[in-house]
């Protein structure tokens, strides 16, 4: 009954036709302009726009051919070391002279490269089969010096034949030298395990340092040549360093991947 009544005093009141309208604040109109032009300047920007992103992996510098270690072949004394380290060795250099009960023997390079570790000493003790020594592969004078980036294997899809690469070298001082400049040569195809890496650099502990975080993929950076400066590299200041710089020093890469639409992220 009480629903009913009020009812029946709606119908019969007059309508409220004369009460005024109220119109959106200039303060409401100016927050809704903004926000449509930011909408629309999104929705621009994911379409046009592009986003770059570096992918950061170590590695060391090398010339691209990998290392091998050179081993004793008999068990003696070091008697003499024929050889000295960080020089380029021809294929079968006297290295070592070793002496043994059958008389001395002199171990040689395999091939020729650039003696980067020497192991034995003289005075000391080998055995059959014992690590001596590393040497770099290096077939010329003068072939280029590369980089060699040890990156993840699930990011190694991601990396670009041609991509540019700034490289952070251990032995130069960067706010005063910059970085080293290259681009993506090779991309490795399978994940490398520590043995692997070891074999290649010579080195198990490279090896090791390498694969800590799991078997990554190899990618090999030609560096970009400037004939004007001192090492022969480009470099993101006008002159590099005022030295050359030696293969097998310790780097690390920032790989420029490729640039995207913002709006690829959102399609499948």
């Amino acid at each position: 009954m009480q629903f009913r009544q009020q009812a029946l005093s709606k119908l019969q009141s007059p309508e409220e036709i004369d009460l005024p309208v109220r119109f959106a604040r200039p303060q409401g109109w100016l927050v809704l302009t903004v926000t449509v032009l930011f909408v629309i300047a999104a929705s621009v920007w994911a379409v046009t726009g592009t986003v770059s992103s570096t992918l950061n992996a170590p590695g060391i510098l090398t010339h691209g051919q990998g290392s091998y270690v050179l081993q004793s072949p008999v068990a003696g004394q070091v008697t003499a070391v024929l050889a000295e380290e960080g020089k380029r060795v021809a294929a079968h250099t006297p290295v070592l002279r070793v002496r043994t009960a059958q008389g001395t023997t002199v171990v040689r390079t395999l091939a020729a490269g650039r003696l980067t570790t020497m192991v034995a000493t003289i005075g000391s003790v080998v055995t059959t089969g014992a690590d001596v020594a590393s040497v770099e592969r290096i077939a010329q004078a003068d072939d280029p010096l590369m980089a060699t980036l040890y990156v993840p294997a699930e990011s190694g899809a991601t990396v670009p034949v041609g991509a540019s690469v700034d490289l952070t070298v251990q032995s130069v001082p960067t706010q005063q030298y910059g970085v080293l400049r290259g681009r993506v040569k090779a991309v490795g195809r399978t994940a490398q395990s520590r043995q692997r890496i070891s074999t290649f650099l010579g080195s198990s502990q490279l090896g090791e340092e390498f694969s800590q975080h799991g078997q990554p993929v190899a990618v090999l950076v030609r560096l970009d040549a400037a004939p004007h400066s001192t090492s022969g590299y480009a470099w993101s200041t006008s002159d590099g360093p005022p030295y050359a710089v030696d293969s097998m020093t310790p780097a690390s890469g920032a790989v420029h991947l490729a640039a995207q639409h913002p709006i690829d992220w959102l399609l499948p």
